[in-house]
């Protein structure tokens, strides 16, 4: 219970990795407002899920893609229990596509969403903080896409890469008000919307083909997130780390006999 008493918003947590990293805060200790796009059965099931464990949880339905849906986000939030000592900042939005053929309107919409809606949230947050004192622990959800040019992802690799040195950034900016600002950049993990895009029997066929024969869970990157917002954790600041299985380690051989 590292994480008792304190206070987290998770945006983009009605589902996914959000989910995974909202019940582990949760699970750590936290009190936690959710976040998901609107008010849907979805949002209030993960709701009920995090009461379920014993904390307090409250929805704070908006679109965490748009300056005005965060700031009404983070009202919520105050609303509900009166600060904000932890952000996991989750915003994502990606189609794959062809480089020649990608659309300008897309492209601006997955920085949009996954880049400038980060950039939003956070602020936001950091602000709070600052002026309440005391600290804060920031951590955002990026991908090992900022390190690969992975083909058919131009947008969403350009706009974890930008998301990394943005939260870098953030963080020589914020050191002098003990506010930690990390990065977790999840490799292949197993969420509703993988198997959207990919499908079920491809994930299956693909996990024994990884270095760590599985794809990686919500909860492995919750877990990664609930010690980055620990005391644990008090002198990291400004780290992006893998939390993988191994992925980025393929072209050395990982996994190979």
């Amino acid at each position: 219970m590292k994480l008792s008493g304190k206070i987290a918003l998770v945006t983009g947590s009605a589902r996914g990795i959000g989910k995974g990293c909202a019940l582990e805060l949760a699970r750590a200790g936290a009190d936690v407002v959710i976040n998901d796009r609107d008010a849907t059965p979805v949002a209030a099931a993960t709701v009920e899920e995090i009461r379920g464990l014993g904390r307090r949880c409250e929805l704070a339905a908006g679109n965490a893609f748009e300056r005005s849906g965060c700031e009404s986000i983070v009202a919520a939030a105050l609303g509900h229990f009166g600060r904000i000592d932890i952000l996991v900042s989750n915003p994502a939005f990606s189609r794959r596509g062809g480089f020649l053929e990608y659309s300008p309107e897309l492209f601006d919409r997955t920085l949009q969403g996954t880049l400038a809606g980060g950039f939003h949230m956070s602020q936001l947050v950091a602000r709070h903080m600052v002026e309440r004192g005391g600290g804060g622990k920031i951590v955002f959800i990026s991908s090992v896409h900022a390190c690969t040019p992975y083909v058919r992802s131009v947008a969403y690799n350009a706009a974890k890469a930008g998301l990394n040195h943005m939260a870098r950034t953030a963080a020589a900016e914020l050191v002098g008000h003990k506010i930690n600002v990390n990065v977790i950049e999840p490799g292949w993990i197993d969420t509703p919307g993988e198997h959207e895009t990919f499908g079920t029997s491809a994930i299956a066929e693909a996990a024994p083909t990884l270095p760590w024969k599985r794809l990686g869970t919500p909860e492995d990157i919750g877990k990664a997130a609930a010690f980055l917002c620990s005391d644990d954790a008090d002198y990291i600041t400004g780290v992006c780390l893998p939390v993988d299985g191994g992925w980025l380690l393929r072209a050395a051989g990982a996994g190979t006999p």
